[in-house]
Order: structure tokens, then sequence, then C-alpha cells
């Protein structure tokens, strides 16, 4: 998980590595339960005849699609996405087949802030929301884990000891705030 060594820079480290929280893969499980449920129960009550044959392709293959489409796919989106905060810049990476991402120089993050709902304070994570100096104005990253530890975390870099190391050089904990 995270951004590969080699893609890092010379004097910079990996600080915090994440990916979405697994709130994120609750709705294609319900639909994989949903879809298998009833594709079962189409294939139990299909007619016998000339027209089961087809009918069962027919229902195998929508459910196969419903599958991938809503099930499959959003799996991989999770799998692939993550955040990465280094002592130099935030990363977030994303995607499948085309991977997209943007890197945000930690001298350009003018605010960092956090929101959570309820459901988010009960599972633990929420939506950081990370506003730079760039023409893009600001990142909002959705379902972060441990969001409040992560903004801890990025403004500790800020506006703190800015190397991202403890005081005898070793690397903090992830995702664990450095004392002040």
């Amino acid at each position: 998980m995270g951004i590969s060594e080699k893609l890092l820079s010379e004097g910079e480290h990996v600080i915090a590595s994440t990916r979405t929280h697994w709130k994120a893969l609750v709705l294609p499980v319900i639909f994989l339960i949903i879809t298998c449920a009833l594709a079962g129960f189409l294939l139990a009550v299909l007619p016998s005849g000339d027209t089961h044959d087809p009918l069962m392709y027919a229902v195998i293959t929508v459910a196969v699609l419903v599958i991938i489409w809503l099930t499959l796919r959003p799996f991989l989106i999770w799998l692939t996405a993550s955040y990465t905060v280094t002592n130099r810049r935030l990363i977030n990476r994303s995607g499948v087949f085309t991977r997209s991402g943007r890197d945000i120089p930690l001298h350009r993050i003018n605010d960092v802030k956090y929101e959570r709902d309820l459901l988010d304070r009960l599972l633990g994570c929420g939506t950081l929301v990370i506003s730079d100096a760039s023409e893009n104005g600001r990142s909002v990253l959705p379902d972060v884990p441990r969001v409040e530890k992560l903004q801890l975390v990025i403004t500790d870099l800020l506006f703190g000891n800015n190397d991202g190391h403890d005081d005898d050089g070793t690397p903090p904990h992830p995702l664990e705030p450095r004392p002040r």
C-alpha cells in the first residue's frame, strides 16, 4: 500500500500511508449479496422446457455483469487508491487501468481540516479537506481512516519540525502525532 520508495526523491520518506476506509466497501458487499440471492432465486424458479437453458444463461450473464460493475469495480478502486504523507508532500493516487494522482507540496498547503458526520465518528473515519495555494484550490479526500490523527500529522509537519523525524532521528510511528 502507498507509494513505492523508488518514486520518492532523495531525502524524502513516508510519514503515513493509508487508503480509503473499509466503509467504502459496505455498499458493494450488499450489492453482491442481493445479486447472488436474486440470481439464485431466479435460477430456482425458471420454467423447464426449451427456454430453460437460454433463460439460465441470461440470468447468469446479467448477474455476472452486475457483480463486476457494482462489486468488483468499487473493490478495485478501493484497493488501488492511496493517500501518502511524506516529509515533503501529500500524495493522492487512484485508478485501476488509468492511474491519476495529485501531489501537493507541504509548503503550498494553507489549511488542513476534517469533517466527520455521525456514521464517520462511529466508524473512525472522515473527510480530509486540504486547501492549498494552487489553481485547484482544495483537495477533498473522502473516508480517510483515523482522519483526526492524519490531520494532526500534516499540521505537525506544516508548523512543527518539518523533517518528519523524532528528536532521535527516527521516523515517528505512522498516523501518530509527535509530542509538541
